[in-house]
């Protein structure tokens, strides 16, 4: 192999690392240890890792249960899709993920209350 051949990146190299960057996020988001997510997989955690810097292709079925897991649509991971969520929402998101699952049905009662005052201020 010629050595201008080594020196030229691969072209998949940037969607790879950005791919990677937003399964980090996405499973430091929902507070996933890369040892809990490489169980899930099947796969050991230095496979997840080097996914997640860019170093390994992620096939299309991890992604797909990848996907699952981080419950978002497998578009947002390769760039498919925008995330359709502002500061806020994610700020909410991020509480409410901190809360027991016993209390996570008091938060929606309280969502549900709210939708319904302001219908009633609005009709």
């Amino acid at each position: 192999m010629s050595k201008e051949r080594e020196k030229q990146p691969d072209p998949g190299d940037e969607d790879r690392k950005a791919l990677g960057e937003r399964l980090r996020q996405a499973r430091e988001y929902l507070g996933f240890s890369q040892d809990q997510v490489a169980t899930v997989l099947g796969v050991p955690r230095s496979a997840l890792s080097l996914m997640e810097t860019g170093q390994r292709k992620v096939e299309a079925l991890e992604l797909k249960k990848l996907a699952t897991l981080y419950k978002r649509p497998v578009g947002y991971f390769t760039g498919e899709e925008e995330e359709s969520f502002g500061a806020d929402v994610k700020h909410l998101a991020r509480k409410v993920a901190e809360l027991s699952e016993d209390d996570r049905p008091e938060v929606e009662r309280f969502a549900d209350f709210l939708r319904a005052r302001k219908k009633s201020k609005e009709g």
